[in-house]
């Protein structure tokens, strides 16, 4: 079997272990591994899925206050992190995850200047510690990094994701067991610094792996690296599933293998890019237009903070040519309208109260109060569907900032977002919860 662990650089992941023959092969040998999930997940079925029918009967049915959400992965990039700073100022995005790889241990310095820059301007920085296989072979390795990581960039309050999508094997990670002991020694290193673990970094629609993870380890934040790509647009099924059931079901396993009330991290998603080639993380389907993903990621955000189960969503990342707000391709980087619709959706969203939804067959219409301001957030997943409201409608902003011509109370909505912003001079009507909207920040101007 062959054990050697090689990066992608242009995709930023390992490539694949193996053949697909061989691995199945090696998935048998660790059978044991496999049971022992099976008997934890027998072991809890019937409380989650109470659970998860609670929490679906809850989901989009009361106010969530939406703080401080938006957050990006980011990779430093020698001589341009100051415009990777610049970036982020102009997103007004306020916490960022860096990825630190075990097998480069030499960069943490690198690293801890690039994140002091950061923090020097307000900035929380989030690190995600990234194993392979000669980590779990050779656990005093994996020991030795973990304390030179917490040493050198541990400060208070600082968080650190343990593990990265260890239910990959390209990732070198074969068995729960095995991510387990890696966790175990993160556990027992963070004792002796003042920082805050995260975990388990499971990936994809796979929450099997959560219940006897989640049972011998205390996290202070669990995470999800939910991926919804392969299903296409957020609202779209996977064996019956679409965005909204899979975190409400996320939601039910953390409370009832965790600890209920827990803080529920995404801590990575996006929508790989068509025509963008090696840089593609993937092949295929999952791979979008620039334009489908811009519409894909505020929907993904608006359906996610909108059900209440989820307090921070990550997107991966700010800057990278197969997937990023931003691409880098050219000497002169470019900002894909993605990054102009996560700078829209923060500009509306941050610091706002969810208060209901408008119940229409073909459309998603979530209403939100800002301080004084009442506006909307819609769109279609199928055809252009014309909907007219019953309030006055001062402005019409598209997904990625623009004004829009309005004349009455009618707007027409297809795939890409729109905000509608209410007028309620003299009028506490449009979707008005009863809420105090007042702490909720500036105003929305479009």
């Amino acid at each position: 079997m062959n054990d050697e662990f090689r990066w992608n650089p242009y995709a930023d992941q390992p490539h694949n272990v193996d053949t697909r023959a061989r691995r199945f092969v090696r998935h048998f040998r660790h059978l044991a591994g496999y049971l022992g999930l099976l008997g934890s997940n027998l072991r809890f079925l019937v409380p989650n899925l109470l659970q998860y029918r609670f929490h679906r009967k809850l989901t989009y049915a009361f106010p969530a206050r939406i703080k401080d959400p938006f957050a990006v992965g980011i990779t430093p990039v020698p001589g341009r992190e100051d415009e990777i700073a610049a970036l982020l100022k102009e997103l007004d995005i306020s916490s960022g995850l860096v990825r630190i790889k075990s097998w480069e241990d030499e960069e943490l310095p690198a690293v801890q200047r690039f994140s002091q820059k950061l923090q020097q301007q307000g900035r929380e920085v989030m690190y995600a510690l990234l194993q392979r296989r000669l980590d779990v072979q050779d656990p005093k390795r994996w020991e030795d990094f973990l304390r030179a990581a917490f040493s050198l960039l541990g400060k208070k309050g600082i968080y650190f994701e343990v593990g990265h999508a260890w239910n990959r094997t390209k990732w070198g990670v074969w068995d729960y067991r095995e991510y387990l002991r890696l966790a175990k020694a993160a556990e027992e290193a963070a004792r002796d610094f003042p920082i805050r673990l995260v975990g388990p970094a499971v990936i994809d629609f796979e929450f099997h792996c959560y219940p006897p993870v989640l049972r011998r380890l205390d996290f202070d934040v669990v995470s999800s690296l939910l991926y919804v790509d392969r299903s296409g647009p957020p609202e779209a099924k996977q064996f019956g599933w679409n965005t909204t059931r899979k975190l409400a079901l996320l939601r039910a396993v953390v409370d009832k293998c965790a600890q209920e009330g827990k803080p529920l991290w995404i801590t990575e998603v996006n929508w790989p890019l068509a025509d963008t080639g090696k840089y593609s993380p993937a092949a295929g389907r999952p791979n979008v237009s620039e334009e489908e993903q811009a519409d894909y990621l505020v929907r993904y955000y608006v359906l996610c903070l909108c059900s209440g189960w989820v307090e921070r969503i990550f997107w991966w990342q700010l800057v990278a040519p197969g997937y990023g707000l931003v691409d880098s391709r050219s000497q002169t980087w470019r900002k894909r309208p993605s990054f102009f619709a996560l700078k829209t959706l923060k500009r509306f969203c941050s610091h706002s109260i969810y208060q209901g939804r408008f119940i229409h067959p073909q459309l998603h219409l979530f209403n939100f109060c800002k301080g004084r301001e009442v506006f909307c957030i819609g769109w279609s997943e199928g055809d252009a569907v014309e909907y007219t409201f019953t309030q006055p409608i001062s402005a019409v902003v598209s997904r990625s900032g623009e004004k829009l011509d309005v004349t009455d109370r009618t707007v027409r909505f297809d795939g890409s977002p729109r905000y509608i912003i209410f007028d309620v001079t003299g009028s506490a009507e449009a979707g008005d919860s009863g809420m105090d909207c007042g702490d909720g920040g500036g105003g929305l101007d479009g």
